[in-house]
């Protein structure tokens, strides 16, 4: 079982290292609170293809209902819906032509179930398209983090998953690449400078 969850690991990271179809669509990943949804918004405005995060949605939907898939009630529910939207997610965008943004999205909820329940991202990973091989962060960023009726965690448990991230994305071969701390302009810029 190890050995292969350890070849599984190294075909799909290298996968994503030769950039096999070198994907337009980009994860911005990151520490909650960060500034992903701004800078999702102003790629959005700025003509190019978003993807809201599959969590949010997941959460806000939830609250209305049973909440059984609440990140902090069923961490392990949470991550399997969440996979099955971000796939229909990149499935409705599949022939798109340009760059198209994902707010988080289907190796987070992976990585996400790999941390509920040990199942390791490259088998819930296995026989899907890596993403574009640059994934951008956002750090931790306290001065602007807050919490509201979707992001009900504290700092400190965002910071852990930021470094589980970071972790997590370097393992399966991405170039993690962290945003600066700066106006949503500027981190607009840094994005597409880097992908070209």
């Amino acid at each position: 079982m190890l050995a292969d969850t350890y070849l599984a690991r190294a075909a799909w990271k290298e996968r994503v290292m030769r950039g096999d179809g070198e994907s337009r669509h980009v994860i911005l990943s990151g520490c909650s609170g960060g500034g992903k949804s701004t800078l999702l918004a102003e790629l959005g405005r700025r003509g190019f293809g978003t993807v809201e995060e599959p969590g949010r949605r997941i959460v806000a939907e939830e609250l209305c209902g049973e909440g059984e898939a609440l990140p902090w009630v069923d961490l392990a529910a949470f991550a399997r819906r969440a996979i099955e939207m971000a796939e229909d997610d990149r499935k409705r965008l599949k022939q798109s032509d340009g760059w198209v943004f994902f707010d988080r999205g289907l190796v987070d909820a992976a990585l996400t179930l790999e941390h509920a329940t040990g199942l390791a991202a490259t088998e819930t990973l296995a026989g899907r398209s890596p993403f574009h091989r640059k994934v951008f962060l956002t750090p931790p960023w306290p001065e602007i983090y807050r919490t509201d009726r979707e992001r009900q965690h504290a700092m400190a448990e965002s910071i852990a998953e930021y470094h589980r991230l970071l972790d997590g994305f370097d393992r399966l071969g991405y170039e993690t690449i962290i945003l600066p701390k700066t106006d949503v302009a500027a981190r607009v810029t840094f994005v597409l400078d880097r992908l070209c």
